[in-house]
């Protein structure tokens, strides 16, 4: 899946951030999942909005992934306002899995 941004290049940075944030019940990280829909940028006022969602409504490790993303997001952008926010439009299926993703899930 595409991420939506208003800013590729900051979005690029941002992508590599959150390659780090493993879903912990899976074993990948939420970019390569498809969790992550949008992320925008206002430079003016020192914000970044991302947009992602999870396997499913409800996901155990919800808050957990979100906290671990914003982190993520926040130690990548020191000093601005990071807003993680779920959207479950559209749902999350297995063809949101990057190739990457399904081959690391087809060697465990």
């Amino acid at each position: 899946m595409n991420v939506i941004s208003n800013n590729t290049l900051r979005a690029t940075v941002a992508l590599a951030a959150l390659q780090h944030v493993v879903d912990p019940e899976i074993g990948l990280n939420v970019v390569d999942l498809g969790l992550i829909y949008q992320i925008d940028f206002d430079e003016a006022a020192k914000k970044v909005y991302c947009t992602m969602t999870l396997t499913t409504q409800f996901c155990p490790m919800g808050e957990s992934i979100t906290d671990a993303a914003r982190t993520a997001l926040q130690e990548t952008f020191p000093g601005e306002d990071i807003t993680v926010t779920l959207s479950f439009d559209p749902a999350w299926n297995h063809e949101m899995i990057s190739e990457e993703g399904r081959e690391f899930l087809n060697e465990r």
